[in-house]
C-alpha cells in the first residue's frame, strides 16, 4: 500500500517576526523562515518525519516553485514534478512579539491550463494502484473547475483505491457526491454539508454517522480546534481532547492531523487509536514556530500526555 499525496496549489510558506504591528510605518521583520506549503506536501513531510514513504506530488511553476521544490528535497521528500506555467503563489505569516499575536496572509493560486490539469489525471493514473491511500488535500487553484476533485475521484471509482480528501467550501460538497475513505471536515464544513450553519455536539455526532452509514466515507473525522476531535466509524463514535500545551503558531496543524490519521490507517490500528495519533500529530504541530511543522520529539512527548 502506497501513499499517494497531491497538491495542486503549493505555496512557498514565508514566516516573519516583527517587534510590535503599526499601521502606515515601516516595520521591520526578522526571524525569517521559508518553508514547503499546501495540504498535500504538508501530510507528505509529517509522515516523512513519521518514517512513512510516500510520493508526493505537486505542481511547481517559476523560481518560487523551484525553491520550493528544493525545501522539500532538503527534508527528505522527493516530489513528483508537475510543471506549470504560472508561479506558485507565496504565503505569509507574522507574529507580533509584543501581543504574540499571528497574522496569517494566503493568496490565491494561478490558474493551471487545461493541458496542466488533464496532466495532473495522466500522472495519477499512471503512479495509482489498487489498494493504494490517494490524498487530496488543499485549495483548488484560481478559476478550476469547482468539481475538479470530484472529476480525480471518479478515475479510481472501480480501482479499489482509498480517497482520502481534504478541503473546504464547494469543492468538497462537490467532492462528497462520490464515495470515499476518509474525509476531516471541522464543525463548521460539517455544517455546511448538512446545509447548515452550524450544529449542536449530538447533531454532529448523527450527521457524522448519517455519512458513514450511506458509505459517503468509511471515516468522518471532524476538527474541534482547541478541544481535540472525533471519529465516525461503523464501530461508533471516538472523542480525543487535546493535552495542554503553549502553542506557537497552528499553521499545519489540520494537514499534521491528517499525516497522523494516515500513519495509523497503515498500521492497522482500531478507530480510537487511529484518531489519537492524528491529534497528536497536530498539536505536536502548534508547538512549532511560524510555518514548522512538528518534530518527532514532540510527538512523543504529546502522546505521552494523552491518555
Amino acid at each position: 500500500m502506497k501513499i499517494i499525496t497531491l497538491t495542486v496549489n503549493p505555496a512557498l510558506d514565508k514566516s516573519a517576526k516583527v517587534d510590535g504591528l503599526i499601521p502606515s510605518q515601516k516595520l521591520k521583520c526578522h526571524s525569517i523562515q521559508y518553508q514547503p506549503g499546501g495540504g498535500g506536501i504538508n501530510i507528505s513531510r509529517m509522515l516523512e518525519r513519521l518514517g512513512s514513504e510516500t510520493n508526493c506530488i505537486v505542481t511547481s511553476g517559476g523560481d518560487t516553485g523551484k525553491y520550493l521544490t528544493d525545501l522539500l528535497v532538503k527534508e527528505g521528500v522527493q516530489p513528483k514534478i508537475i510543471p506549470v506555467k504560472a508561479w506558485t503563489r507565496e504565503n505569509l505569516s507574522v507574529v507580533d512579539t509584543q501581543s504574540n499575536l499571528q497574522y496569517r496572509f494566503g493568496m490565491p493560486g494561478n490558474e493551471l491550463s487545461e493541458t496542466e490539469l488533464e496532466s495532473i489525471k495522466n500522472l495519477l493514473k499512471k503512479i495509482v494502484k489498487p489498494l493504494d491511500m490517494l490524498v487530496i488535500s488543499g485549495s483548488l487553484s484560481e478559476n478550476m473547475p469547482t468539481d475538479y476533485y470530484t472529476q480525480l475521484i471518479k478515475l479510481f471509482s472501480d480501482k479499489n483505491v482509498k480517497i482520502i480528501i481534504d478541503t473546504s467550501g464547494p469543492a468538497l460538497i462537490e467532492a462528497l457526491k462520490e464515495n470515499v475513505y476518509l474525509i476531516k471536515p471541522n464543525q463548521r464544513e460539517l455544517a455546511q454539508l448538512s446545509g447548515k450553519e452550524f450544529m449542536y455536539t449530538a447533531e454532529q455526532e448523527a450527521f457524522a454517522i448519517e455519512l458513514v452509514n450511506a458509505k459517503k466515507a468509511q471515516y468522518v473525522v471532524v476538527s474541534l480546534g482547541a478541544r481535540g476531535a472525533f471519529i465516525a466509524s461503523s464501530e461508533g463514535v471516538f472523542y480525543k481532547t487535546t493535552p495542554s500545551v503553549e502553542v506557537k503558531s497552528t499553521i499545519g496543524a489540520g494537514d499534521s492531523m491528517v499525516a497522523g490519521l494516515l500513519y495509523g490507517i497503515k498500521n492497522d490500528f482500531p478507530p480510537e487509536k487511529i484518531l489519537k495519533w492524528g491529534v497528536a500529530c497536530g498539536v505536536a504541530t502548534t508547538m512549532s514556530e511560524g510555518t514548522g511543522l512538528a518534530t518527532k520529539e514532540n510527538i512523543d512527548q504529546v502522546l505521552g500526555l494523552m491518555k
